[in-house]
């Protein structure tokens, strides 16, 4: 096991580097930019996510830390994809995140926060289906004031915070079980029967 990076960013990036590249190819396998209707089926595992997330991000005690937490969820914008893509918004999937710690929310929004770094390339791939920000594809999107600035910003905070050991441990579990979601729901997005497009 390589050294612990003294930052909680980059032990979090550590910790979530194997189950990041397994998510990776199981996108990649599923080939969501080949047509629309295999992108409405990556966009319903997004909207699936960012719904469960959604009450982590309007938590009074994580925007005390995070002033703008309630703007950066995406739960909306994915919504809004759906319809534009002619997709019913999908019942929500059981087993989501019960009232986690301080340390465990974090570490899901780290990985929620995230994934905007990478969908920078693939708003690109999506404009090849004819979406955008505006149509479709807003939940990959740039954020208000910047992709790299947006996650500066978190990752500042998140590193400045004081977490104990427990606490910090359940970050990276956090982090961990994030990933372990959304390849969940990618799954089963694409497991759906054929009615959902």
């Amino acid at each position: 096991m390589p050294d612990r990076p003294a930052l909680r960013s980059q032990r979090l990036n550590q910790v979530t580097h194997a189950p990041h590249a397994e998510l990776d190819a199981l996108v990649k396998a599923h080939a969501p930019f080949d047509t629309r209707e295999s992108f409405a089926r990556f966009v319903v595992a997004q909207y699936l996510f960012q719904a469960e997330l959604q009450p982590l991000y309007n938590d009074p005690d994580l925007v005390a830390i995070v002033p703008d937490l309630a703007q950066r969820c995406r739960a909306q914008q994915a919504l809004l994809d759906l319809a534009d893509l002619g997709t019913q918004a999908p019942a929500a999937l059981r087993g989501p995140l019960q009232a986690p710690s301080l340390g465990e929310a974090m570490g899901w929004i780290f990985v929620s926060e995230g994934s905007k770094l990478g969908a920078a390339f693939l708003i690109k791939r999506a404009a090849a289906l004819g979406l955008s920000d505006s149509f479709g594809a807003r939940h990959l999107g740039e954020p208000l004031g910047g992709r790299a600035e947006g996650w500066k910003q978190f990752t500042r905070i998140l590193d400045g915070l004081d977490l104990t050991a427990e606490e910090d441990a359940a970050a990276e579990r956090g982090a961990v079980a994030a990933f372990a979601r959304f390849t969940e729901l990618l799954k089963h997005a694409y497991a759906v029967d054929a009615q959902l497009v």
